[in-house]
């Protein structure tokens, strides 16, 4: 049983540490690569000069006085189930994968440390504690994940069982991963296996033991359901359909003259079943789910990329379309208090429309949603400057943001009396979190 490489060592330093309970909750993070524009999203800014204002109009929400882009008609129905942020500070204009590989994170892919602390695999299941998914994982002719700016794999001091695990649609690993035998076959070597060790028990007692354990762990993932939970076609159809978001954009009507034409098919042919991946993977034992399309939200109107308006065009209706069809789905599934959702990009877009119809680096704004998790959903929190550029309330910083997803997957007073805590975890563990989602705000 090769398992295609997966890191089944690596107990977690929680596991060593039974006052502490494990998490019971799990993080989705959905990085819209590229830098999303936050006027464009969800801070339209109507009342703005035209070249301010957002290039696609705006429309009501389902929280009053509140506005949302025009490209987002189903997440405006469903505000009241999600938390915006319109404070968020990114902290610099530049093209990297900040926050989820950053400096606030150690360097480390923001669910190495969680995987750090519990473990790389799920005590019962076996699943993968720390995931990441890009195109491939679900469409075998998407392009290969972005890399040029930042290794989302990165698990920085934490170690190799750290490193989120990355499954491919037709990857060797779903082939490890099938039973080659029938199931009472399969026992009968467990047992003749468990015999054979017994016998050399008494030559390396330590080394067997080692042994026993990953083989263990190993059998519970190919018995257990693991391996289904990464197959989309066990889903139910009706579901799948739900989450599609090929159809809203055809590669016909996409432009070809920008070079990121090929981004913006895999975003349109991928992104809503990632998203359905990310649940059913975190249904199963998953803690954390990096999920990503290609660089595609870069909107300048240059030889790359798109206008603003032609460029939401592409990318609006698969994130409108994938996230609302996930915030339904948790709460049809009694899963919005267990699954936090959070999505950014690195940067924001500039106040202002350029001179070819598109907008620039920005890092003194970004836009930030979030959903589920429990937290205090049906808010907008912070405000924007009037030009749409800056904070014009307290700033929420990568460090507010960490703060919420260690929060959200431990109880983070109780690590203070943790053995062997990484100071590195410690630290993102006492980062304050993003004000008024947790308790009554």
């Amino acid at each position: 049983m090769s398992l295609g490489g997966l890191a089944l060592p690596g107990q977690g330093v929680l596991r060593a540490s039974p006052e502490v309970s494990l998490s019971e909750k799990s993080v989705i993070f959905l990085f819209l690569h590229g830098g999303p524009s936050q006027i464009e999203t969800f801070d339209p800014h109507p009342e703005a000069p035209v070249e301010t204002r957002s290039a696609t109009g705006h429309i009501p929400t389902a929280l009053p006085g509140v506005q949302f882009g025009a490209s987002f008609p189903k997440l405006a129905k469903l505000a009241d189930r999600l938390a915006i942020v319109r404070s968020y500070v990114p902290g610099d204009a530049n093209h990297d994968i900040k926050p989820v590989v950053c400096k606030e994170t150690a360097g480390a892919n923001l669910g190495s440390a969680f995987a750090r602390m519990e473990g790389g695999n799920h005590p019962a299941t076996g699943m993968p504690r720390n995931i990441a998914l890009f195109p491939r994982c679900v469409e075998p002719t998407a392009q290969a994940e972005q890399r040029g700016f930042g290794n989302f794999l990165s698990p920085g001091m934490f170690g190799a069982a750290a490193v989120p695990f990355v499954p491919g649609g037709t990857g060797q690993f779903q082939k490890d991963m099938k039973l080659a035998l029938p199931v009472d076959r399969f026992d009968d070597r467990r047992s003749l296996l468990t015999q054979l060790d017994r016998a050399k028990e008494s030559l390396d007692q330590s080394q067997q033991s080692g042994h026993d354990i990953g083989r263990d762990k190993a059998c519970r993932m190919l018995l257990g359901g693991v391996a289904d939970a990464f197959d989309l076609s066990r889903e139910d159809s009706k579901t799948i359909a739900r989450y599609d978001t090929a159809p809203l954009v055809r590669p016909e009507n996409i432009d070809k003259k920008w070079k990121n034409y090929n981004h913006y098919c895999d975003n349109s042919k991928t992104l809503g079943k990632l998203l359905l991946l990310a649940r059913r993977l975190c249904e199963r034992g998953a803690g954390f789910v990096t999920v990503t399309t290609n660089f595609v939200w870069d909107m300048h109107a240059d030889v790359n990329n798109a206008t603003m308006t032609e460029g939401m065009s592409y990318m609006a209706p698969p994130l409108d379309h994938a996230v609302s069809a996930f915030v339904e789905d948790l709460e049809a599934r009694g899963l919005s208090e267990k699954i936090l959702l959070v999505c950014c990009g690195e940067m924001g877009r500039t106040p202002k429309i350029n001179g070819k119809g598109g907008r620039d680096h920005w890092g003194n704004l970004g836009p930030l949603l979030l959903a589920g998790g429990g937290l205090n959903m049906g808010q907008v929190i912070g405000r924007s400057a009037r030009n749409g550029g800056e904070p014009n309330s307290d700033p929420v910083t990568i460090k507010h943001l960490v703060g919420t997803v260690m929060n959200t997957l431990f109880d983070v007073g109780k690590l203070r009396v943790v053995r062997g805590l990484p100071r590195e975890i410690q630290q993102m563990a006492e980062a304050d979190p993003i004000p008024n989602l947790f308790g009554r705000g």
